[in-house]
């Protein structure tokens, strides 16, 4: 990656329509194996600052995908970039402590575009 990230890091992505927020939960292993853990919003804002501003109060936003796992692949065909940094949650981190005691956790090697149905 070409830029580093780490749990607590807000993460603002592109699209057509406007601006979508991502936040990572965690990032488990290094490089090529390393397998980043975010949570989605189901918001879109028209400009930054209107998502600069709603991380301001994120208790807010509401919650698309509580927890997707991504390979290192996946993620960095994403373009996202960081807008700030909050300490996670122990409610935030509930369905990430899920996955990781599931049985089959599941990892996805598609960008997080196409997970939530946007291209």
């Amino acid at each position: 990656m070409s830029q580093p990230f780490v749990a607590g890091d807000n993460l603002i992505f592109q699209l057509e329509s406007g601006y979508g927020l991502l936040r990572v939960l965690a990032v488990d292993g290094e490089g090529a194996e390393g397998i980043w853990h975010l949570l989605s919003f189901e918001e879109l804002f028209p400009d930054i600052e209107s998502a600069e501003k709603a991380l301001a109060t994120p208790a807010l936003l509401h919650v698309a995908y509580a927890h997707l796992a991504l390979t290192d692949r996946a993620f960095e065909r994403t373009p996202t970039a960081k807008l700030s940094h909050h300490s996670i949650t122990d409610h935030e981190l509930a369905a990430y402590q899920s996955w990781r005691t599931s049985p089959e956790p599941r990892i996805f090697d598609r960008s997080v575009l196409q997970l939530l149905g946007m291209r």
